[in-house]
């Protein structure tokens, strides 16, 4: 592109900056987090507290009054707790089973604190262990949701607490066709009923029903919690938001990072619709208030010594309960994979702007669609690898006269290359007499100098928008391609440095430069060899290297990417062969190289003996 280059330059060096930083930044990140992928869903624990307590350890929080945020006291030690299973078998539980979901609820408490995702596994290996969600109290990591009650100040009411033990009232175990229902009486006129039904997917339905036997009217403030020790494994990438997320029409989105819950105070917001939670890349527990009615919601961090709690919760205002009747309340948990047509499900049954749980990033008009395409695609046939082919032909298409408009230029251009080089060696002391000539032959010959930058614009948002879709979005995780590529969202797992296996070593993350990696650094040295090198010998120096330097930070990037990548830039040159040969301009692939004989053939032309 002549004197445009560097215009092609300055686009490198910002995608180059972007790649920088995943791969010094991001990478790192990635590797700790499949480095501890079993810890993803990890597990919660530590003591209970007596019944009435102040909360006394990590993984019991409470409401403490209707005055006061939720707070917690100093915790045990991560060195205290317990395996799974014995944590579990300290209380009685009522099964949770579906196609999804596999679990129970702890009828201490009545908590959810046992979740699994059946169909999530944590490695790519199909053997290997379930995704956890929940787990209980004394386990390493708790993380669970409950509903409770707090009494108005003053008042001497016994309630339910983290250490009541709920007696089961109907049902026997909670799938998405039998709901359960839980009881327990406070033995001063006040019945608590609790049903708890569950959908087919992640949405658990907790409608309390409380009745007053007594003769005198009682308040209640109602209350849900979702309580969380200690943060994901590979947390805090800067393209995806983990930690405190919440939806409300009178202040909007409230998202909030675990960094920043460490550093600033509790964040409160009132409201009379929407949802809260905690979201992590694939996974996310939120919780839906009852539609209509006044609550406060609260995100706040609780540091102890050995590990940080983070809690999502709300309040209800005043509710009453009169002598001789009852009131029902309904709320909602969802707890599981981000899974967009369930989310899009629940959206559209009425949960504020639920669709928002997933991270769509600030381009969600690029993100959003991209992603609808692919699932579409991939439902077609069978494979999200294939779909990238795909898309990437449609895009094509979609861009083809723009594109072909560029080409033509850039083949105008190369036309002009020997008028041009004139031009310079005759003002070569008067580089601004230079421009001015060279911008009156552009004029002539009507060519627009910039057109030629028209591909490289258009295939920058394309790959912001993919690399969104295939690092947030679980329906890409684990997804294959064909051979090696057992998941897109991956990088290639082999590399050249120990010949793709052959050698049993293990090279670096920096030294990971797998098969994709090389198909796509090979195809964008050709598609620059279409055209001569800059006659600046630093110009000229970049644009050689940049190849090499793109195949050492794509590997890095899900294969997904790659592939997207070196696709693309196979179709851009049969593309600009083709316009090149059809404006009789020569190319300059294999005349670069030294084959000669091949240009020859390729541009038409009888090659000389």
């Amino acid at each position: 592109m002549g004197d445009n280059r560097n215009f092609i330059i300055a686009i490198f060096l910002s995608v180059l900056v972007f790649i920088g930083w995943q791969y010094f930044f991001i990478e790192p990140q990635m590797e700790a987090e499949r480095a501890r992928q079993e810890q993803l869903a990890a597990d919660n624990g530590t003591a209970e507290p007596a019944p009435g307590a102040a909360p006394s350890a990590p993984g019991d929080a409470r409401l403490p009054s209707v005055d006061a945020p939720a707070t917690r006291a100093p915790g045990v030690a991560a060195s205290g707790a317990v395996a799974r299973d014995e944590a579990l078998a300290q209380s009685a539980r009522v099964p949770i089973l579906s196609e999804e979901l596999q679990g129970s609820v702890s009828l201490r408490g009545a908590r959810f604190d046992d979740l699994k995702l059946l169909k999530y596994n944590v490695t790519v290996d199909p053997e290997s262990p379930e995704v956890e969600l929940f787990s209980p109290v004394r386990t390493e990591r708790p993380y669970f949701s409950e509903f409770g009650f707090i009494a108005a100040p003053g008042a001497n009411i016994n309630l339910p607490t983290s250490a009541t033990e709920w007696e089961l009232e109907a049902g026997d175990r909670l799938t998405p066709q039998t709901p359960v229902t839980l009881r327990w009486d406070n033995g001063q006129g006040l019945v608590f009923h609790r049903e708890i039904a569950l959908d087919e997917h992640f949405l658990f339905t907790v409608t309390d029903r409380i009745e007053n036997l007594s003769a005198n009217e009682v308040t209640l403030y109602p209350y849900g919690l979702i309580s969380r020790t200690g943060r994901p494994a590979g947390s805090s990438f800067f393209i995806l938001h983990e930690g405190f997320i919440g939806e409300f029409p009178s202040v909007g989105e409230k998202a909030i990072t675990y960094d920043d819950a460490e550093e600033d105070d509790p964040v409160q917001v009132t409201d009379t619709e929407g949802w809260l939670g905690i979201t992590d890349k694939y996974w996310a527990a939120a919780l839906v208030p009852q539609s209509g009615l006044n609550f406060v919601a609260n995100f706040s961090e609780h540091p102890d010594p050995a590990i940080v709690n983070y809690q999502a919760d709300f309040r209800y205002g005043a509710q009453t309960v009169p002598a001789g009747g009852s009131i029902t309340l309904n709320n909602r948990l969802f707890a599981g994979a981000k899974v967009s047509t369930v989310i899009d499900s629940y959206r559209d049954a009425g949960i504020y702007k639920f669709s928002l749980l997933i991270d769509w990033g600030w381009f969600w008009f690029l993100t959003q669609p991209m992603f609808d395409a692919l699932h579409f695609i991939a439902l077609h046939v069978g494979n999200f690898g294939i779909a990238i082919l795909v898309i990437t032909v449609l895009i094509k298409l979609v861009f083809y006269p723009l594109a072909n408009k560029s080409y033509v230029a850039m083949s105008k251009m190369k036309k002009l290359q020997p008028e041009m080089e004139k031009l310079r060696e005759r003002y070569k002391d008067d580089k601004l007499k230079q421009q001015q000539e060279i911008m009156e032959l552009y004029k002539k010959e009507k060519v627009n100098p910039l057109a030629g930058c028209l591909p490289v614009l258009i295939q920058i948002p394309v790959f912001f928008a993919l690399y969104k879709v295939l690092f947030v979005t679980i329906e890409m995780r684990h997804a294959p391609f064909f051979g090696w590529i057992n998941d897109l969202s991956a990088p290639d797992p082999t590399s050249i440095f120990n010949l793709f296996g052959l050698i049993p070593w293990d090279p670096p993350s920096m030294l990971m430069i797998g098969i994709w990696p090389l198909i796509m650094g090979f195809t964008m040295f050709v598609q620059q060899r279409m055209n001569p090198l800059p006659a600046d010998p630093i110009q000229a120096q970049i644009f050689t290297w940049m190849p090499v330097i793109f195949t050492f930070m794509l590997a890095s990037f899900p294969a997904g990417l790659v592939i997207y990548w070196a696709w693309n830039n196979t179709l851009s040159v049969i593309q600009q062969g083709v316009i090149m040969k059809r404006q009789g301009v020569k190319i300059e692939i294999f005349s670069n190289l030294g084959l000669e004989k091949l240009a020859g053939v390729f541009s038409g032309n009888k090659p000389k003996s």
